[in-house]
């Protein structure tokens, strides 16, 4: 389905800082014309200063929101995490669906796009939040040594009615994911929901790979198997066996698994590209 070419081995070559520089050089030009002629709006970032996968910003930000509401059961008075908000792809839609009874909460490790949210979203929106927190990872910063294996969210017990992380523990290690399970089912409420995307390595994903010449996936490491061994962070795959093990130290269950079209399954029968887990607090 997907393969490692050669801009993808420059791209995971490339610092993270140099590579959002980079983006910023490139994407000058459209940027500064769309600037001009008013086609992006206030709160959406430049293309250059985007730093979260590729496609539509704007149309997969819309699409995520309907993804949460149809598939997770997000309402508007809800209290919402966002784990890895980045640069606002998610706030940016939220801001017209949860109301004032409502709020969101979002934190990353990139501190650009944290200023970017504080700047052009919280004023316009107060009940919008955005939290910089300085973790290691070898795909989006290197510049700090604390771990996401140690960190304990910055907010109290039963805080949150819904809780998303849309390609966050497909760049995390196995212990850093195990600590945010456990943090995320102390957040919170009792029935709350998180919405999850996943690599998950079932029986229909292992054949797949298995039938690949080049599989994305080529390294296992028994629990898990990882796209890139020297980006560690790149891409990860976990055995479902595994994730089922790891919600047994919380008190998350799973509520439904919507299989991505990543390994080989229909586009039109998949909710995303990514494994979607919709988790709920008993």
């Amino acid at each position: 389905m997907f393969k490692m070419n050669w801009k993808r081995k420059i791209y995971y070559a490339l610092n993270p800082k140099l590579r959002r520089s980079l983006r910023r050089v490139y994407y000058w030009p459209i940027d500064v014309w769309e600037g001009i002629t008013g086609q992006r709006d206030a709160i959406t970032p430049p293309k250059g200063k985007i730093f979260i996968g590729p496609g539509n910003f704007k149309a997969l930000g819309e699409k995520l929101r309907s993804d949460f509401i149809q598939y997770g059961g997000l309402q508007a008075h809800h209290r919402v995490l966002d784990i890895g908000c980045g640069i606002g792809r998610i706030a940016i839609p939220l801001t017209s669906y949860i109301s004032q009874e409502g709020s969101y909460h979002g934190f990353d490790i990139v501190e650009d796009g944290i200023e970017w949210c504080n700047s052009r979203i919280h004023p316009k929106f107060p009940n919008f939040h955005f939290k910089h927190i300085p973790l290691r990872n070898d795909l989006y910063n290197l510049a700090s040594s604390d771990k996401a294996e140690n960190f304990q969210f910055p907010y109290p017990d039963q805080s949150f009615d819904f809780v998303i992380l849309t390609s966050v523990f497909t760049h995390m290690q196995d212990k850093e994911v195990a600590q945010y399970l456990k943090e995320i089912s102390r957040v919170l409420t009792t029935g709350g929901t998180c919405f999850a995307t996943f690599f998950i390595i079932d029986e229909n994903s292992e054949k797949f790979l298995k039938a690949s010449a080049t599989p994305f996936f080529a390294h296992d490491y028994g629990h898990y198997m990882l796209h890139d061994q020297k980006v560690k962070d790149a891409n990860i795959a976990y055995k479902m066996a595994y994730v089922n093990e790891m919600l047994q130290d919380t008190q998350l269950n799973i509520k439904a698994f919507h299989p991505g079209w990543w390994a080989g399954r229909s586009k039109k029968d998949s909710v995303d590209f990514q494994d979607v887990l919709i988790l709920q607090k008993q």
